[in-house]
């Protein structure tokens, strides 16, 4: 099983080791890490994120999102900035379409605006759109090629890759690498529901200043979930654009067999 971290200056951080794989097999511990935003990580204060000696840290997030909370890096770490929804949303944030899911605080912070860009089902409507747009995307293929050829190479070490809440980007990326080393899509699931309460905790500030503000539950409960459907929208595109994930790697995101070899040769006990 994946271990969720006691992380206190880190939200949703969690290691993918101890995942089952097809053949009797497991993610190897301490290489496959995930996790939200590091602007507040303190290795002092969490000295068990301290000993797993990360070496390289794959940020997904916009440009606005790294400029407003910078990260913090692990000691010794190398950042590589692979921005997910680069051009896929607006850099002025005018609107809630265009920022979910990287603009959150933007979006819950004036309830009127929220009800009438997404409200009546539109919130999940857009999720789900966006999902896809992490399969299609010519901005997101380039970020996660960039993930999968960092993970691919020879002096990587342990990788922590992650985005604000360490939900959909990053639950994204997780899917991928897991199908990719051989979890069925079963476990890959319950892995990306296993955040739930972890998101939930980080966010339930957040959650409560919109509803006591009158914003609809719906909404936040749709922006700030983890739901199935999200997933499922996911995968299915990736289905519907290239049958697999190996194609979906190869194809779509530009990685070679050879690489994909080195991954699963270092990331599967």
């Amino acid at each position: 099983m994946p271990q969720q971290f006691d992380a206190s200056t880190i939200t949703n951080f969690r290691d993918l080791g101890g995942i089952a794989l097809v053949g009797n097999s497991a993610v190897r511990p301490g290489l496959l890490l995930r996790s939200g935003q590091l602007d507040r990580l303190d290795l002092r204060a969490d000295p068990s994120v301290a000993a797993l000696g990360i070496h390289t840290v794959v940020d997904l997030r916009t440009a606005r999102e790294r400029r407003e909370r910078p990260g913090r890096l692990p000691d010794g770490a190398r950042l590589i900035v692979a921005d997910v929804m680069a051009g896929m949303i607006s850099e002025r944030g005018d609107s809630p379409e265009d920022e979910a899911p990287a603009r959150l605080e933007t979006i819950l912070g004036n309830p009127a605006a929220a009800e009438e860009h997404l409200g009546g089902g539109k919130a999940e409507k857009l999720m789900c759109d966006t999902y896809r747009s992490f399969v299609t995307s010519e901005t997101a293929c380039r970020a996660y090629h960039l993930l999968l050829a960092t993970l691919a190479e020879p002096d990587c070490g342990p990788l922590l890759f992650h985005c604000t809440a360490g939900k959909d980007r990053t639950g994204w990326a997780a899917t991928v690498i897991l199908l990719l080393l051989g979890a069925d899509e079963a476990t890959v699931e319950r892995e990306y529901l296993d955040v739930v309460p972890a998101v939930r905790a980080a966010f339930a500030p957040m959650t409560d200043r919109f509803t006591a503000a009158g914003g609809d539950p719906e909404i936040a409960g749709a922006i700030l979930g983890v739901r199935p459907a999200y997933l499922a929208a996911a995968l299915e595109e990736m289905r519907r654009a290239y049958g697999d994930v190996e194609t979906y790697v190869r194809d779509g995101l530009g990685i070679p067999d050879e690489a994909v070899d080195r991954i699963r040769a270092r990331c599967i006990a």
